[in-house]
């Protein structure tokens, strides 16, 4: 069989259309992986912000607890200083170590 110049040229372009269709597919998937990585690299971008503003934070709260803790301290120590405080002797620091344990043992459910 032998088919005419018009259908060999309508094959033709059915070919043609279906090879220019496969190249836009190839470049529409290139375009979506290029796409994709940006949008990965943004959502990376994006963490790693939040991590430094954290650590700033939590900088910033270690800062402010430690000089907090420090002024009580030194208030502490001045109380004391002004009391004039002896040291405790045998019997008095066995009694705040079994204070201090029936605590620990009260707050942890563990027995005493």
């Amino acid at each position: 069989m032998n088919e005419s110049p018009s259908s060999e040229s309508v094959v033709e372009a059915a070919i043609a259309r279906v090879l220019d269709a496969e190249v836009a597919a190839r470049d529409a998937v290139a375009a979506t992986r290029v796409a994709a990585a940006a949008m990965a690299e943004q959502s990376r971008a994006a963490a790693r912000g939040k991590a430094e503003r954290t650590q700033r934070r939590i900088a910033h709260l270690r800062q402010a607890f430690e000089q907090r803790a420090e002024a009580e301290l030194a208030a502490l120590e001045a109380t004391a200083g002004a009391l004039g405080a002896e040291a405790p002797d045998a019997v008095e620091i066995a009694s705040l170590e079994a204070a201090v344990e029936s605590l620990a043992a009260r707050l942890t459910g563990a027995p005493s």
